[in-house]
């Protein structure tokens, strides 16, 4: 019985649990990543039943027939992995981070919501409104900027509040 509950696939097995866990790890990233920011900011109860069924619909396609406590320490080994390798990249690489994780985006610029932009981040104007409140401002008009983060929260710079303006920083010289 303790085997059994202890087994551990073959070695070709092993590494097509590996090679399919890694497939599954970069379709879920490309497709969550085009999914838009504002999705991922905002989970809400239909969000939450997402991510449960993508577990369980891809947890099929990693390990396959196998139900081994191997088979499945191989595919966490796997994502755990992968996911230590795309955060290391992402630190090194400003490129990397900038089509992976994306740039803040202006949304609002001097009291004129940009729709094209909030269209195209899927942000509603309700969404923009609800922002505006947290911040205690009543309406578009009086806004400076808002920017849609990278995180998908909503910064806003109210109109009669000083802005600082700094150069931006130069990112092609890395010092050790």
């Amino acid at each position: 019985m303790i085997h059994r509950i202890f087994d551990f696939p073959s070695a070709p097995v092993a590494f097509g649990i590996a090679g399919k866990t890694a497939a599954v790890y970069v379709f879920l990233i490309v497709g969550l990543r085009l999914l838009g920011r504002r999705e991922l900011g905002q989970m809400n109860l239909y969000d939450l039943v997402l991510v449960v069924i993508l577990g369980n619909a891809v947890q099929n396609a990693m390990v396959g027939s196998d139900v081994t406590l191997g088979g499945g320490m191989v595919a966490a080994i796997v994502l755990l992995a992968l996911n230590r390798a795309l955060n290391e990249v992402l630190r090194r690489s400003t490129r990397a981070e900038r089509v992976l994780v994306g740039l803040p985006i202006l949304i609002v610029h001097d009291g004129h919501a940009i729709r094209q932009r909030m269209t195209r981040e899927g942000v509603t104007m309700d969404q923009l409104h609800a922002a505006l409140r947290e911040h205690g401002i009543e309406r578009v008009a009086d806004v400076h900027s808002c920017v849609l983060e990278v995180d998908g929260t909503i910064s806003v710079v109210p109109r009669q509040a000083m802005v600082m303006r700094t150069r931006r920083h130069y990112r092609g010289l890395r010092l050790p």
